[in-house]
């Protein structure tokens, strides 16, 4: 694993969990430790969750001699169990940084990357049985345009479809260099933009990991865990996500269970973008438990 890794949004996360010494936090997402080893900086004990053992094993290493650390590998999905297998009741903040953390990205072999020669995998947990090359060769004309649509908001899904559907009569497309050829072929090129392949790459990623449903999951249950005071963090990376961060909030608001402390999202700063491009689509929303 890559020791170079930068967090998003890391200041701002930190003041909106309003980070105490000896109080008891939750990092639902640990990626490269950079969130948790401030939270430790500044005297917080913290449950460092993770699916994915290399980032485990990394910020063990990373963080060794820590005795206010705790590691536990899990999907946040399962925040409660795991929060209660550690011991811990309450929480005086939960961290969820839903961004694919660079590691994935720069690790070919994982297959994430539009820039990279891999595999179709994108799994994040690799004991999930769906990759993403199941669904590139499995699903139908109108399974794929769907998917593209609904979960990548690509509005050439259709061509991408297309594309996808006539390419797999000559043979199983087994590479991301592959799928990103035949969807740069059909999907025009914006001056300066992304790469035409990026929308769609998400979308792939969103349904083999299904992260949407997972995190409709992980807010009920992050709150819960919190203590009265108690802040809930949430760093979004694309629309889909955060309009279910935004509208969970306001439910909870309205539900009586504490009350939305940004108004609207904090975005990073230019510097942050310009020191960190991956930083530019980020968005964090912090929710108090009354």
């Amino acid at each position: 694993m890559n020791t170079y890794h930068v967090s998003v949004l890391l200041q701002e996360a930190l003041d909106g969990l309003n980070v105490r010494a000896g109080k008891q936090y939750i990092d639902g997402t640990v990626g490269g430790g950079g969130h948790t080893g401030e939270i430790l900086e500044r005297g917080g004990r913290v449950l460092a969750i993770d699916f994915d053992e290399d980032a485990l094993r990394f910020v063990g290493e990373k963080l060794k001699g820590e005795k206010n650390l705790l590691l536990a590998r899990g999907n946040f999905k399962d925040i409660d169990n795991l929060a209660r297998e550690n011991g811990i009741d309450k929480a005086a903040g939960v961290l969820l940084d839903l961004g694919v953390s660079s590691h994935h990205f720069d690790e070919a072999t994982r297959g994430f990357s539009v820039q990279r020669d891999g595999p179709l995998d994108m799994r994040m947990d690799q004991e999930l049985s769906v990759k993403a090359g199941d669904l590139v060769n499995g699903l139908t004309r109108g399974e794929l345009n769907q998917l593209f649509l609904s979960l990548g908001e690509e509005r050439f899904a259709h061509r991408i479809a297309d594309a996808i559907v006539r390419a797999r009569q000559s043979g199983l497309i087994q590479t991301t260099t592959e799928l990103v050829s035949i969807i740069n072929r059909v999907v025009p090129r914006q001056q300066g933009g992304i790469n035409p392949a990026t929308k769609a790459f998400q979308a792939l990623r969103i349904a083999v990991n299904d992260e949407l449903n997972n995190i409709k999951e992980v807010l009920p249950k992050a709150l819960s865990l919190l203590e009265p005071g108690g802040r809930l963090v949430v760093i979004s990376f694309h629309s889909l996500e955060d309009r279910i961060i935004k509208n969970m909030f306001k439910e909870f608001e309205e539900e009586g269970l504490g009350k939305i402390i940004t108004k609207k999202p904090i975005v990073p700063s230019d510097e942050e973008i310009e020191a960190n491009s991956r930083s530019r689509s980020s968005k964090l929303r912090v929710f108090e438990k009354i």
